[in-house]
């Protein structure tokens, strides 16, 4: 039996962001959401890119192969987003998650990269179906986390795979459909604020319109902290009542996207839609020839007139020994410019003093004057978790992360350099050293060390004269005791026992522990 779906989406600034770098895609055949990331505009262009280049997929008969099809518009999408990267180097470092189901009456096939996600709801159970790709959520997979510790983790938002025109490879699953089904695909901005309960509470409410617009409310009642996008779809009957167009959201909706989204296309339509369903401006006329008739006026001006042939020689001969200089003084700063913004979307973890720290730009100097400034810093709590906080804003009594704080191995490969990449990729580093090589608090050594002696003495201690059988007391006549000097003082009279070879270590700050403030 086949099915078609019934669907809604919608996005919301925010009470916080200035921008909307959110973007999707609801359609009979396509559900698809991505989340922007970069900063300068760029996190929209980048979401914009990639639904861009799955819309198409709404408008063709799927085929068998589900997830192939959404995976090869992904890749179209991310060779996207690495050619404006390559033409505008201010973009370095853009890029965006996805999360896609692509419907063929039957089933869907489910596309994700990154920290967005989908839900089914079904017989009033809410499950993930997708896994976060982040930092957290490994640690959570590895059983150092609970699933409520992550929901609070400083680093939740540590996103270890997203779609920045680098190679990357989605998680992929096709799943059988059934009437009454509702797959929710939703933004951070819903998912971190509201809790799962209220969201299977409210997914189940109304059309699916009103459960978008409801689910929105309470993002935005709980703060509002992100961008909001939500898009929902419910597996009904053939037959059923269902939207006429697609609907597109966020910055793919924005004026801007004409020159993005596939001339005719689904998304291209359904964007235009949405522009004039809201107000938005037409397109501005087209230029007329006001400005071929100002050149004609400016040719026939006195000023004009009074120039003879000497003074067009003259101006070019200085334009001949200007242009070169000036060509040569652009590339300059042309190549000044590229470094520069390669320079800040670089970082790497280093030593600063004796912190350890995420730096930003490159190792090294120029005429004195250092290539990377220290962008992040790491605050140990007294349980050993980390926190990265702005090296500008760390927090009174925050227990920075030392050299002393690792161990010697750990110690080397930082200072003898880490690989450097994204902010991301530099702070999934410096969270390992803190997971994996952090010394003991010098607390815990004494306390272990304080144990070990105890029991040694214990073992070292001979049994008293009525703990020993009879035949090992050597008679009835007391022992004679050892004569004693008055006038010696006490720790003459009763030497300590001299350590053992199992004895502890004592503690010591940046050898065998580390000191908490």
């Amino acid at each position: 039996m086949s099915f078609a779906l019934d669907f809604f989406a919608r996005s919301d600034l925010g009470l916080v962001r200035d921008n909307n770098e959110d973007s999707a895609f609801a359609g009979p055949r396509l559900l698809a959401l991505a989340d922007g990331m970069g900063g300068h505009a760029a996190g929209e262009v980048a979401s914009q890119l990639m639904i861009g280049a799955l819309s198409p997929l709404d408008e063709d008969e799927p085929g068998s192969d589900l997830t192939g099809a959404l995976a090869q518009a992904m890749h179209a999408g991310n060779d996207s987003i690495a050619a404006s990267v390559k033409e505008d180097s201010r973009r370095e470092g853009m890029g965006c998650t996805l999360t896609a189901l692509l419907f063929d009456g039957r089933r869907v096939g489910l596309l994700h990269v990154g920290d967005s996600r989908a839900y089914l709801l079904r017989d009033g159970e809410l499950s993930q179906i997708t896994r976060d790709d982040t930092f957290v959520q490994s640690m959570v997979d590895e059983g150092r986390l609970s699933a409520d510790e992550a929901h609070s983790h400083p680093q939740r938002s540590l996103i270890l795979k997203a779609l920045t025109g680098q190679e990357v490879e989605p998680t992929t699953a096709v799943r059988e459909v059934r009437k009454g089904d509702r797959y929710l695909l939703c933004s951070d901005g819903l998912s971190d604020p509201v809790s799962e309960s209220t969201i299977r509470e409210t997914l189940g409410t109304g059309t699916p319109e009103e459960a978008v617009d409801k689910l929105i409310s309470l993002a935005l009642r709980s703060g509002g902290p992100d961008n909001v996008s939500v898009v929902v779809g419910e597996v009904v009957e053939e037959s059923a009542a269902t939207p006429a167009r697609p609907i597109v959201v966020g910055a793919a909706s924005s004026e801007s996207t004409d020159s993005i989204l596939v001339t005719d296309s689904a998304a291209a339509r359904a964007a235009a839609f949405a522009r004039s369903q809201r107000g938005v401006g037409t397109p501005k006329d087209s230029p007329d020839d006001s400005g071929e008739q100002t050149a004609k006026d400016q040719a026939s001006s006195p000023g004009a007139a009074g120039e003879g042939p000497g003074k067009a020689k003259a101006r070019s001969r200085k334009l001949r020994v200007v242009l070169p200089v000036l060509v040569a003084v652009l590339v300059v700063a042309i190549g000044a410019i590229v470094s520069a913004m390669l320079i800040r979307s670089n970082y790497f973890v280093a030593t600063d003093d004796s912190r350890v720290v995420v730096k930003q730009g490159i190792s090294g100097e120029v005429l004195g004057i250092s290539l990377s400034s220290v962008s992040q810093l790491g605050c140990l709590d007294p349980s050993g978790a980390l926190s990265l906080v702005d090296a500008d804003a760390a927090p009174e009594g925050c227990n920075v992360l030392t050299v002393g704080d690792l161990r010697n191995g750990a110690r080397a490969q930082v200072e003898g350099g880490l690989p450097s990449g994204s902010l991301a990729e530099a702070g999934a580093q410096i969270n390992r050293l803190a997971m994996e090589e952090l010394l003991p608090t010098c607390a815990q050594v004494e306390a272990e060390a304080l144990a070990a002696a105890t029991s040694a003495n214990a073992e070292r201690t001979p049994p008293s004269d009525s703990e020993r059988p009879p035949e090992d007391r050597g008679g009835d006549a007391p022992a004679e005791k050892p004569a004693e000097n008055p006038d010696a003082a006490p720790d003459e009279q009763a030497p300590a026992p001299a350590a053992g070879p199992d004895a502890q270590p004592a503690a010591s700050p940046g050898v065998n522990c580390r000191a908490v403030n």
